[in-house]
């Protein structure tokens, strides 16, 4: 049986519906309206013990409601949802002792205090005996370099500080289930890639499930072999990240360096990407578009600096999917 099993779950939400300008607003007031807006429809996965998985998709896909779902915030109106046989909105105490959860842009430190009074407050919360806390931190303080800051008030740290001790802060009470938001948002280079080295090691030691929500693919690619996309509420792909590279396997990018400001036109078959007015991404379809007659093309028409060609990276695949709304 699958650790996490969700079936065929939906979520409908009622929204006010308003007339525009001055007299809707006062219309609103006095007759509103309403209208239901399905935010997720019948969206199924499983998810094994110890598996990291990203669930990705653009804004208003319905990742937050189906991550709320998961963590048991929210119910579905329909469907069902299992996490090693516990229902998480039905028995939410229990189920909250199993999970963590790290918002990437919503801190669960107290902004005045030191790091550690934050962390003994969880501790009294979580009632974590006192030998598998002292365990715990001191196994995070180590991996996640955290000794010179510990005594520091949050508000003092900086943003990888800060990121570090939050993930601390989520595991303190040893969870089977950690859902991250946005994990190294605003983070720099070193930062991220610390983070995501301590995310594997910790999966890789504890076998802890990680469900990623985050708009940066380099967390996704950098930690998970498998990838759930949702958009528009519904499921329009899920499995390796390997798999979403071979069915755009034919996907080219050429990146042209212009030597004076350009405003590039519409090329038939073909995806442009404006960095700046200098400089631009064209992607498009190798069976489709001949990269010889492209270059030819913008050799003649603009003035061109530079191009190099390479295989799209894994941010261009998703945009690319999110703009069809399926994979393949």
């Amino acid at each position: 049986m699958s650790f996490i099993k969700v079936d065929n779950i939906c979520k409908k939400y009622r929204v006010s519906k308003r007339g525009s300008g001055i007299p809707g607003m006062v219309a609103n007031l006095f007759m509103p309206k309403y209208e239901n807006k399905e935010a997720v429809k019948n969206i199924s996965f499983t998810i094994e013990k110890g598996e990291m998985v990203g669930f990705v998709g653009p804004n208003g896909a319905g990742k937050s409601t189906t991550i709320k779902m998961l963590s048991g915030i929210l119910y579905p109106d329909s469907g069902s949802i299992s996490v090693d046989g516990v229902i998480p909105y039905k028995q939410r105490k229990e189920y909250v002792g199993r999970i963590g959860v790290v918002f990437g842009q919503k801190s669960q430190l107290q902004w005045d205090l030191p790091v550690i009074d934050s962390f003994e407050l969880l501790k009294a919360i979580y009632s974590v005996p006192d030998d598998v806390y002292k365990k715990n931190l001191d196994r995070y303080t180590e991996l996640l370099d955290m000794s010179k800051f510990l005594k520091q008030p949050v508000r003092q740290l900086s943003l990888g500080q800060r990121m570090r001790a939050d993930i601390a802060a989520a595991l303190l009470h040893s969870p089977e289930i950690v859902f991250f938001d946005e994990p190294t948002i605003g983070v720099d280079v070193v930062g991220k890639e610390n983070i995501r080295s301590f995310i594997r090691q910790l999966n890789a030691e504890d076998k802890v499930t990680m469900i990623f929500t985050t708009h940066d693919m380099q967390d996704i690619e950098k930690t998970c072999r498998r990838l759930i996309i949702i958009n528009k509420g519904t499921k329009i792909y899920d499995g390796s990240l390997d798999r979403v590279r071979k069915l755009h396997g034919s996907s080219r990018q050429l990146d042209v360096i212009f030597a004076n400001d350009e405003n590039i036109c519409p090329i038939p078959d073909v995806e442009i990407l404006e960095v700046d007015k200098r400089h631009c991404q064209l992607i498009f379809d190798r069976n489709k578009v001949h990269i010889n007659d492209l270059m030819s093309y913008l050799l003649s028409t603009y003035s061109v600096k530079d191009m190099s060609i390479a295989e799209p990276d894994i941010d261009s695949i998703i945009r690319k999917i999110y703009s069809r709304d399926k994979v393949a």
